[in-house]
């Protein structure tokens, strides 16, 4: 006999390739991400960041830490400058990173905003596959398997991209937050 037996629904669904979730996995490498999406800087210039917010790290593992998120492709070069005889590079994130927990209240604040998000998604979710599903499963056939994964959802990863890139693009342009009036 069960001592206890319950239905567990799905409450998180966290889509990111290996690569990046595994340079994600140290906490010196988010903060990095952190400092990058707000401005370029130098090597050194994070040195010193991650100094000022009690990270001692030396400036060859900064390098480290910055080269891992370069190669998994959350990093990029974002100017190049002539300076004594060399060249600085300055980084940039293209990766912004949210890591925080909702307030404890919000499910029951936010019941009604999830109900029309969910009656509106699936309305978009079935127009996406009318007027797109043959390359959604186009592209779904061509991924590799998740190597954490032995059940594949090929086609919902697909969809939660495109859902990803969207918001992304809401917000680069500036109209998630003109439409967003609360934002902080």
């Amino acid at each position: 006999m069960a001592l206890l037996e319950s239905d567990v629904p799905i409450r998180e669904v966290v889509t990111t390739d290996p690569k990046k979730a595994k340079a994600l996995e140290n906490d010196v490498r988010a903060k990095i991400l952190d400092m990058l999406a707000a401005e370029e800087l130098t090597i050194e210039e994070i040195h010193d960041e991650l100094h000022r917010r009690g990270e001692e790290k030396a400036e060859t593992t900064v390098r480290h830490h910055v080269n891992v998120l370069k190669d998994a492709g959350m990093v990029e070069i974002a100017r190049l400058e002539e300076a004594g005889g060399g060249t600085r590079k300055y980084y940039k994130s293209n990766t912004r990173v949210f890591s925080y927990d909702l307030p404890e209240r919000s499910g029951e604040l936010l019941a009604s905003a999830q109900e029309t998000t969910t009656e509106e998604l699936a309305g978009l979710i079935e127009a996406l596959a009318a007027e797109h599903g043959e390359e959604i499963q186009a592209v779904a056939r061509e991924m590799k398997p998740c190597e954490y994964c032995e059940t594949q959802h090929y086609e919902e990863f697909v969809v939660r991209e495109l859902l990803n890139r969207a918001l992304i693009e809401l917000g680069e342009s500036g109209e998630f937050g003109a439409r967003l009036s609360t934002d902080q």
